[in-house]
């Protein structure tokens, strides 16, 4: 007896950026999944009560699909090509510290936006990262749906595991809008994760000078 070969459940497709990032006039570059997901949105605004056909929504299936594609880019991303060629050895066995780093996120949870800043910091051991490289890690983990305990902790080891460094210590600062937005409706409360590693979570001087160092204003 033949079964009968089911045909493939469309796959995620990928981002490609317009030469204008603004422009959601083309499809992104798609597979079926692309379309797929511009009916389910379409779908979406009906069983909300929407009228899909009127003006302001005829494009915002496509305009979502967009969008969606680069939010969650983050999935179709690996550290290693993130970071390509960026790692150099060096003698140097000082903290290294990027603070600031601006993140945008979704929630897994309700799918809504937080947002806020990363602080970086390592030891290395012979080797150090092309500083902008730590901004791309951010981003790259940042673009897929999270919540902030394992994105914090999700950066850090990635660090690790690309410098061996002595030690890494990540904080992230982030509102979230399914707490702003909905729920208890708390628009100044800010949650605070921390992920400390070899040096930064056994060493309490370490620790406490990478903590200073991100509560300080900027000297500059």
């Amino acid at each position: 007896m033949t079964v009968p070969i089911q045909p493939a459940a469309p796959g995620p497709w990928l981002y490609t950026p317009s030469a204008d990032d603004d422009d959601d006039g083309g499809r992104c570059a798609n597979d079926a999944g692309a379309v797929e997901y511009e009916k389910l949105v379409r779908r979406q605004l009906e069983l909300l009560g929407e009228d899909a056909e009127r003006e302001g929504l005829l494009r915002t299936p496509l305009r979502v699909t967009n969008s969606m594609a680069f939010l969650t880019q983050g999935y179709r991303m690996r550290v290693e090509d993130v970071v390509g060629e960026g790692i150099f050895q060096e003698d140097h066995q000082n903290m290294v510290m990027v603070r600031d780093i601006e993140l945008y996120s979704l929630c897994e949870h309700h799918m809504l936006p937080f947002f806020g800043k990363a602080h970086i910091a390592y030891i290395p051991n012979g080797k150090i990262v092309g500083l902008s490289k730590l901004p791309r890690i951010v981003d790259m983990f940042a673009r897929r749906f999270q919540v902030q305990e394992r994105l914090t902790s999700e950066i850090a080891h990635a660090i690790k595991g690309i410098l061996n460094p002595l030690g890494v210590g990540v904080v992230i600062e982030a509102y979230h809008l399914c707490m702003m937005m909905r729920g208890v409706q708390k628009q100044n409360s800010y949650a605070i994760t921390s992920a400390m590693l070899g040096e930064f979570h056994s060493d309490e001087k370490t620790r406490a000078e990478f903590m200073q160092l991100i509560r300080n204003p900027r000297a500059l």
